[in-house]
Parts: C-alpha cells; structure tokens; sequence
C-alpha cells in the first residue's frame, strides 16, 4: 500500500466542518464581544487637557440623586447646580473674570453672566418663551386628519457660549448684529429627567459630558477655531420643549451644526445612531471607537423607532446639521428607577465624552454647515475600532454596477468555456465524434441543480415557522431572552439545511452542487439588489448597504467557482476518453451505475484498494480525503453505506488510478481535475464580510427592538426580524454544508430542542429584564373620584395580575380596556389611594382628604362675546405646580396667553384642524394663566394641572405602593406628562 498525506484543506467533510465552523465562531465571537463590552476608560483620571473622569463621575451621582423632572422643586435645585458648577469651571480656566450670580435666575434680557469679550459667556435664560404645536394623527375616515394640540413653553435653559478663534471679540447678541457668518457648533443635552427616571444615562451622562466640554475648550491651548454653543436645556422630556424654547434666543442663530446627547438605555456604548449628512458624520468618524450604523438613522426616518430626541427640533426647527449620539440599551430601564448611576460606569461616561471631543474638534474646525445642505450618508462601524463614511450616492453608484457588471461577467465566463468545450454545467450529453454507431456519453451536468433550492426553502420556512410558533404560545420570551430565540434560530436553520443537503447529496452526488448553489444564490440575490437599488435611489434609505456588499461577495465566489470549470478537460476529450466503454449492455449497464451515485474511488486517501481486505480494520480511523463518506465511516453513517458497488467496477477502468483518486464518492468521473482546495477561497469571499456586516446589524437591530412589546410595538416584529437575519447570517455556509459531518449539526439539534423548550414554556420577564407598566392617577377635583391606572401589554395576564398583587385593589373590579392613547396597549385601572401632592393641614378627624381636592386648582371661565359666543377668558392656577392643560370637546381655531411675547412664524400656534388641547409650562410656580381661546361654536371642556415630584414617597402613596409591592419583575415608568393629574370640568 502506498501512504498518502491527507490535504488538510480539501473540500471534504472534516476541513470543511472544521475550518467553517471556527470561522464563524470567530467572528461572532468578535462581533459579541465588541457589541457587549464597553472599551474601558483610560487609568488615568486625566487622559485629556481640562477633562477629568472623577469629576464627572461625582457629578453624575449628583444629577441622578433624585428624580427632576421640569415640573419638580429638584429640577430648580438641579439648574441652580449646574451654574454654580459652570462657575467654577471657568472661574478655573478663564481667570481674571468676574461672575454677576445675581443675575441667573432673573433676566429680564438676554444678557451675559461675564465680561464682554471674554473666552466664555454664560447665559442664565429665563425669558425665552414658545409657542407651537403638532398635527394630529391621520383620520382613520377619511385621508384627513384628526385634531392636533398646542403647547406653551416657558424655558430655563442654561447657554454656554465659547468663542472661537476665528469669532471675533463682538458681543454680537447685545448689540442686534448677525452672528460671525462662518457660524459655529451647537453641543446640547437635557438636564431634566422623567418623573420615574433617575436621569442617570437620560440624560445625566450627556450633561456631565458638556460640564467636560466646556472645561476642555476654555483650557488654555484648546481654544476652538469657531465658536461652540453648550446648551443645556430644560424640559425635553415633556415634548422637546427646551429645544424649542432654545430657537427663541439670539445665540441659537449661531450654531451651523450640532451634536446631540441623549440616553435610551443604562450604561453600555454610546452610538451615533442618526446623522444628516456624509459631511458631518465624518467629523464623527474621527472618534477612537466609533459605533455606529445607518440602518438605525432609517429606522427613525421609516417610523419603526417611535421616540423622538431634540434632533428633530435642531433639524426640521432651526435647520442645523447634525447628528445624535445616544445610550440605546437596555431599554428595560429607560425612564424607570433603575436609570441611575448603579446601572452605568464610568466606561460608558468616557465612550460618549471621548467621542464628543474628537466630533466637535471635526465640526468646528470644518466649513460644514457653509455649505449648504449636506449629502445623504452611509456610514457603519467595524468592531468598534474603524468606520466607513460615503455618500448613498456613491452606494446607489456600486449597486448599478453590481447588477450590471456581474451578470454580464459571469454571462462571458461562461460563453468562453462554451467556446473552449468545457461548460459542463447545464450539460447532459456529449456527441462521441468519429463514427455514427457511438452514443452520446451522459455528462450528468444537471445534478445538483435542484438541491440547493429545496435545501435553502426548507430551512427558512422552518424559522419562520417558528417565529409564528414562538409568537403564538410565549410571544414576550424575547423581551428578556434574545439570544435564547437566536440561539433556536440559527441552530434550526443549520440542522434542517445539513439533514437535506447530506439526503440529496446521498441521493443525487454531484461534483457541480457547490457551483449550481453559488448561482442560485447570486441570483436571488441579484433580485434583493435590485429592490435595495430602487429604495436608494427613489427613499433615499442606505440601510440596505449591507445587501449591497453581500451581493459583492456572492457574486467573487461564483466567479471563481465558475472558472474552476477551466480546469477541466474539454467534453468532447472526456467523450471520447470513455466511449469505449459505452458499447452495449456493459455501456447501459455502467450509465445507470453513475447515474444512481456509485462511488468511483476507494473511501479514503490511506484506504488500500476493496480487495485488500486484510487491511480494511485498520483504516476506519484513518484521516477523511476526497472520498472518505460524509460521516466518516462507511459502516457508521446515518444512510445507507457509501462503500464500493461491484457494478461500478468497470466504470473504474475508464479512469487511470491517479485520477480515480480525485474523484469524490459518487461524483461524476469527469471532476478527477477540479481544484480541492478553491472552496476555502469562496468560502471566505463569502461568509467574512457578510457576517461582519450582518451580524453588527442583528445585534444593533435586536437590543433596539426587544424590548419596545412594552411600548406597544409589533410583537411579532423581532421574531420576523431575528428569522429573516439568520437566513442571511447562515447562507453563507449553504453552498458548502453538504460537506459537514454530523457532529455539530447533530449538536446543534440538541442546542435547538434545548432553547426551543425554554422559549415556549418559560416566564417572559426577570428582575433584570423587568417588564415596563405605564402609572397615571388622575383625579376628578369636583367629585373627589380617582382613578388609578397601569398601561401596559396584552394579550396575556400579566397587567391584571400585577394590578391584583397591589393591597388597594382587594375587593374592588379593576376594568382593563385597549388603551386609547398608547396603541397596542391596554389599561387597567381601579380607585386609588389619594394623593397627597399639594402640602395641607391634615384634615379634621373624620373628613375624608379628597373634601380639600377642590382647593388643588382655581379656575375662572368668562364669555367675552355673549352674541357669538366664540371668545372665552380662562383663568387658571395650580397649588404646587408649574404645568397646566386645557382639554376641550370640540377644537378651538386660536388662542392667546398672556404674557406669552411675540409669536414665531416657524411655529404653527394652532394647527390646521385646530387643538384640542393646550399644554401650559410655567418656569414659576403657581403661576395664574389668563388665556383667550376663540372658536366658532361654544367652548367646553376640562382644566387639568399635573404634579410630577414623586421624591417624597408620602406625595403618592398610589405610585409607592406599585414600587413597594408590584412582583420583583415589573418597572414603572410615567405615562404622561404628569404622575397626577387634577382636573375640573369647565361650560361657556
């Protein structure tokens, strides 16, 4: 017997398993570690000029010590803080300069808390009011719309604008001039929080950033080349109001670009999820670990992402360009008590601030925002470290050429082998030239052909069935368990398409299964292209980009499997070669041998010819080649046996012994010449970009979604999302699957049983992925009636049975309805324990509190027009409180407040269909509202005043006792602008 030393990367089964198999591991490793671990901080406290890490972690504690939202005493004692802090900065890094503190919280005019001409100015803005509004959503009669609402907003916004270089040394906001017209960068964050919500990463981590940034360009040396504008605004959470109060200042004329800081999440990277243009995020491109991807900027732009930050005032209001940079998970803990600095590290802190830097040296050392408008992008990272920043035109560009260049490629490819009589795909038969009594020799060039579909159907419809399955019986498993749903996904998939793929294999051996796969695949994927194409160029919608290199990497492979085909003999060498052998019974007999799959070769590289029988034991463990079964061993296997037919033995003399050799089990005779080890080249083509780039997707696209089913998201949206990913994560290995051993697929089919059970049977929610309910109390001041309610989601049990876990809805009918103002959800709701939110003398003994409700709010309505009865006087005031609302039966056309200043013409007051509801912030409180309404019909309704502080767990023993005695797996958060709301009914 003759040794021969086994390729260690041929396309048989143990290579391929092996080497594909670490491959993906690899790189999903990669993309996992990259997607959960934070780049930690620099040990040094000090890693940039006027930046220090201490700093900001006790700062960060400070603002997230309590809840402060804008309609809280906190909130005041937040602002205070902060320009005490900002004093202290520059006091520090601007010497010489003298502080005016009386004038922070009492203005009268926009004037500057520090010397003219200084480095940095401070405005303490308590005088900017503003008045707009928003349409109301689409009638679902008729193509108009419903009523919308209006909003009056006094701002406490805290400006800090630091002089550019190139600025000049005009104080140019006194004097009425125009700012510098090579203007300069906005950098904005939000000191409120939600009234449930600490406000440590929403958005206290973006505040302690722009402490920073103010300290790091007034330190000496790091001066701007244009100016920058920190803003730190007051009332975002309530409807992007201190943004829009910002717009009425003379500083806001400035800015040319902003960079936005927002917080969805608790600790983890920040990304740059949505941006302008391609101009500006280059600035952002500069950051040390940029993280970021397009398809999340489409997500807002396509309405899959519901929630808004002040980007959308900055860019639609005031016409800056930009881009935000926010805290994205886990959303289980946006805007509820676990917002807080225990959640978030100071890892994260220095993700956002380094990155903050770096874009803001970009933005305002740049003539962008001069430019006009900017180019639409594409833009994604690569493991956090690198990223690619290009226009959609230039991807619409690559898509045009994709789909016009590589079939017309592969089209003349395959003309040439045609020409030179090597196409041996697509062939049955070949003419034996010299004599007419020769037969055609049978080719076998459509073996394979169909394989690959069936394969690849069967497989996607499984995970897709299962994401009906999982749906239907335990539809929120993935709002704590993502990666358990993955992981029945992707073991699912690979099992079904390995069992199927190794079954026609067996059935129908084909040396062409590979090729014909890679060309089905690109031509599928030739038809996605085209759709991504068309998106490009009519929605401008990049987040197809992916597609568009995946189509690359298809296309590289097919190619070289296609040109393997060169390495063959010509058809009419190889007819004539085995002709001899095609004469009578022996010919019939001998076609129908291939034909059926008889092996050609010996069963392994180091195996002795059948006869040697006495060596035949002790080569089962020798190592796979070429021809070795496709689970090992001929007398193991899970099919029937792949050992030699006495039948094809006289097919083997057609062929010399060196190339029987080469010719894999069962596979046509004429495949002895075609490269072994070709596959790892495409394999790699095929499979690294594409699960690079897809596997960021999936897992930027998973922990967006997951868990927005409590925000009355489509439930079966990531279950959908996550089956569709897996396909594309998975196709990758198709062409090549045919070839694993049992071993893995095997295991993964016990992964799967595994996952699957835990994902029908097992609880939805945890303490670590607790379920968001939505509180509200709202109380009728003239009858003393209030109502208690929790929003949250169905179907299922779950918000009836924490409603009946609390000790006050003992005994009572607690009424559960769809919810009306958060689709997708439902209400329950049931009398509550009173509040205690405006500060009184304990009743007498045996006075019930609710007799005092009726003193919470002052209300006076007056007619001024007794013939048209189209003008009403509302005067209205709250106790403890700074935000009132009018809510009305009918739309009102117009409305006045007094006080309220001049009106902006890029601020619709009253939309088109009118308001039924006028929202009403003061920066005082208790503060009268005298309002002119006017309509053409009379004017009924409600006034409602809100209370928001829940610092004092006394205030509202309704929401301490959801805190105190909901299940472990339940977060709370605020369903409306206020936890309490007290309203009276008003008649004109």
């Amino acid at each position: 017997m003759r040794p021969h030393l086994s390729n260690p990367i041929a396309f048989t089964p143990r290579p391929v398993t092996i080497i594909s198999s670490l491959i993906y591991a690899a790189l999903i490793i990669a993309l996992l570690l990259t997607h959960i671990i934070v780049p930690s901080a620099p040990s040094n406290p000090t890693p940039i000029a006027g930046v220090n890490l201490t700093e900001t972690w006790q700062d960060l504690q400070y603002i997230s010590g309590g809840f402060h939202p804008y309609n809280s005493r906190r909130n005041d004692e937040t602002r205070d803080w902060l320009l005490r802090r900002i004093e202290r900065i520059l006091a520090t890094n601007t010497k010489g300069l003298m502080f005016d503190r009386s004038k922070y919280l009492h203005d009268s005019q926009f004037r500057a808390s520090i010397a003219r001409q200084s480095p940095a100015v401070v405005f303490s803005d308590v005088t900017s009011n503003v008045t707009f509004s928003r349409e109301g959503k689409k009638s679902s009669s008729d193509s108009g719309r419903e009523s919308g609402l209006s909003v009056y907003f006094e701002g406490t916004n805290i400006i800090v604008y630091i002089r550019g270089s190139e600025d000049g040394g005009e104080d140019w906001w006194l004097t009425g001039q125009e700012p510098p017209k090579q203007g300069g960068t906005l950098v904005n964050a939000h000191y409120d929080s939600v009234s449930t919500g600490y406000g440590a990463t929403d958005d206290g981590v973006g505040v302690v950033t722009i402490l920073q940034i103010i300290k790091h360009f007034t330190t000496e040396g790091h001066k701007p080349k244009r100016g920058i504008v920190a803003l730190l605004n007051n009332g975002e959470e309530d409807f992007l109001n201190g943004a829009r109060a910002f717009s009425q200042h003379p500083v806001s004329k400035f800015p040319r670009t902003f960079l936005n800081l927002e917080g969805a999440g608790a600790g983890g990277r920040a990304a740059m999820f949505r941006s302008t243009d391609t101009e500006v995020t280059r600035a952002y491109q500069k950051s040390k670990y940029p993280f970021a991807s397009v398809l999340s900027g489409d997500a807002f732009k396509r309405g899959i992402i519901r929630s808004e930050t002040d980007y959308l005032v900055f860019t639609e209001d005031i016409g800056l360009r930009g881009l935000d940079l926010a805290f994205y998970g886990p959303r289980a803990r946006y805007h509820t008590d676990r917002d807080d600095a225990r959640h978030t590290n100071v890892d994260s802190i220095w993700h956002m601030l380094s990155a903050s830097i770096s874009t803001l040296e970009g933005l305002s050392s740049s003539d962008i925002g001069n430019e006009g408008k900017g180019t639409d992008a594409v833009w994604f990272d690569l493991f956090g470290r690198v990223m690619a920043v290009f226009r959609l035109q230039t991807l619409f560009a690559l898509s045009v050429a994709l789909l016009v260049v590589a079939p017309i490629t592969l089209i003349v490819i395959g003309a040439i082998l045609y020409k030179v009589d090597k196409l041996y795909i697509f062939s049955r038969k070949k003419d034996v030239q010299g004599g007419d009594e020769q037969e055609p020799v049978s080719l076998h060039g459509w073996k394979g052909f169909f394989q690959y579909p069936v394969v690849v159907v069967l497989a996607s419809a499984a995970v897709i069935g299962l994401a009906f399955l999982i749906t239907k019986v335990n539809p929120f498993i993935v709002y704590s368990s993502p990666y358990a749903v993955w992981s029945t996904m992707l073991s699912a998939w690979v099992f079904i398409a390995w069992f199927f793929a190794c079954s026609l294999d067996y059935l129908r051996p084909s040396a062409l299964t590979r090729l014909y796969s890679l060309l089905w695949l690109f031509a599928i994927s030739w038809v996605i292209l085209v759709a991504v194409a068309v998106v490009e160029r009519r929605q401008h919608i990049a987040g197809g980009y992916f597609l568009v290199f995946y189509f690359a990497t298809i296309f590289l492979a097919t190619l070289i499997a296609l040109s393997e085909l060169f390495r063959l003999p010509p058809t009419s060498e190889y007819a004539e070669e085995i002709s001899p052998l095609n004469i009578g019974e022996a010919r019939s007999h001998r076609s129908q041998s291939i034909a059926s799959g008889q092996r050609l070769a010996q069963a392994s590289e180091e195996q002795q010819r059948p006869e040697d029988n006495e060596h035949q034991n002790a080569e089962e463990d020798d190592e796979a080649t070429e021809r070795t079964s496709l689970l090992r061993n001929d007398r193991h296997t899970t099919f029937a046996h792949y050992h030699q037919q006495d039948t094809a033995a006289s097919a083997e003399h057609a062929l010399d012994e060196g190339k029987e050799r080469k010719v894999y089990l069962g596979e046509q005779a004429w495949s002895w010449s075609l490269p072994t080890w070709l596959w790892l080249l495409e394999f790699l083509l095929l499979s690294v970009i594409p699960i690079i780039l897809v596997g960021q997707v999936s897992l930027l696209f998973t922990s967006s979604i997951h868990q927005t089913l409590a925000d009355g998201s489509s439930i079966f949206l990531p279950y959908i999302a996550i089956a569709g990913l897996t396909i594309l994560l998975l196709v990758p290995v198709s062409p090549f699957i045919h070839r694993y051993t049992y071993h893995i697929p095997t295991f993964l089919l016990l992964v799967f049983i595994g996952t699957l059970t835990y994902n029908l049977l097992a609880f939805p929610f945890s303490p670590n992925n607790r379920l968001k309910v939505y509180f509200d109390q709202r109380v009728d001041l003239d009858t003393g009636i209030n109502t208690v309610s929790l929003t949250g989601i169905k179907p299922g049990p779950y918000l009836r049975g924490i409603a009946t876990s609390l000790p006050s809805t003992a005994g009572q009918a607690i009424s559960c309805v769809d919810s009306t103002t958060r689709q997708g959800l439902q209400v329950c709701s049931w009398h509550g324990l009173a509040p205690k939110v405006v500060p009184s003398p304990p009743p007498a003994l045996g006075i019930p509190p609710h007799f005092g409700y009726a003193d919470w709010l002052s209300l006076k309505v007056a007619r001024t027009n007794s013939t048209t009865r189209n003008e009403a006087l509302i005067t209205l005031s709250g106790k403890n409180s700074r935000a009132c609302k009018l809510v009305f039966d009918t739309p009102v056309s117009d409305f006045s407040v007094a006080g309220a200043g001049e009106e902006d013409a890029r601020f619709d007051k009253v939309p088109k269909e009118g308001s039924k509801e006028i929202r009403l912030w003061s920066r005082t409180w208790e503060k009268p509202w005298r309002e002119m309404n006017k309509r053409g019909q009379g004017l009924n309704g409600r006034a409602i005043c809100l209370w928001s502080d829940a610092n004092d767990p006394d205030a509202i023993p309704a929401l301490e006792e959801v805190w105190r005695y909901a299940p472990v797996w339940v977060a709370v958060s605020k369903n409306g602008d206020g936890l309490v709301e007290g309203s009276k009914v008003f008649l004109v």
